[in-house]
């Protein structure tokens, strides 16, 4: 069992989405001005990550290698539909506030990354915790800078006033896409003095990896990358 917690652990901290590999950018700058959007949007993901780490883990070895990517997009893009039909059935006024970043999980790095980097080489189960870890890791992310952005930008949590307007005066910048930059830059800032001291204590945050930072080790098109540059 101690393996399945090791992948809850690395999603909601060691691999954190949004603070330690910088994934999920869009939907983490865009829909954060409130706690309920950030959780909506991080648990939607979640459920997405979950259900096709375990398709996708389950067909690992009926997929052929040559299709696979597609093979992939065709599973999330399926199982997104199905959560935007439910968000519109059962949370309208969410489902609004989300917009088009609901049918845009389909091309959310997270999901993709996950399903190429794990799910295609993991068996169904450490699959399926693999993908609750990150989209609850996400899920925490974008509702902390939520609930922050939303303090600071109308007093609020979850819609509830907290801070009197008699005496306190809303930041609307923090409601704003500006406000979307600071939050985060402070959070990154704070999870960068954790990574600090865990690397201090011997236990290093996962450093982020893939073709932006020249690392071809983790990603699955390593060799026609290599056979374009011998080209």
């Amino acid at each position: 069992m101690n393996k399945y917690v090791e992948r809850l652990y690395n999603g909601i901290i060691k691999e954190n989405p949004t603070f330690v590999l910088m994934l999920g950018m869009c939907p983490t700058l865009a829909v954060t001005s409130s706690a309920i959007n950030g959780l909506g949007m991080g648990l939607s993901t979640t459920v997405v990550l979950v259900l096709s780490n375990l398709l996708i883990a389950a067909f690992r070895k009926v997929i052929p290698n040559g299709v696979r990517v597609p093979a992939f997009i065709v599973i999330v893009a399926s199982l997104v539909t199905i959560v935007e039909f439910m968000m519109k059935a059962y949370f309208q006024s969410l489902s609004a506030a989300l917009g088009v970043y609901i049918p845009l999980i389909v091309v959310n790095c997270i999901i993709l990354g996950r399903a190429e980097s794990y799910a295609s080489k993991n068996p169904v189960l450490p699959s399926i915790f693999d993908g609750l870890g990150m989209g609850l890791g996400f899920t925490v992310g974008l509702t902390c800078i939520g609930l922050i952005r939303e303090l600071l930008g109308a007093g609020q949590i979850f819609g509830v006033q907290v801070l009197s307007l008699s005496w306190f005066t809303p930041i609307t910048i923090f409601v704003m896409a500006p406000g979307a930059f600071l939050v985060l830059a402070f959070l990154v800032a704070g999870m960068n003095i954790i990574r600090k001291k865990m690397e201090e204590k011997g236990k290093p945050l996962a450093e982020p990896a893939g073709c932006l930072n020249g690392d071809c080790a983790h990603c699955g098109q390593a060799a026609i990358c290599a056979d374009k540059k011998e080209a």
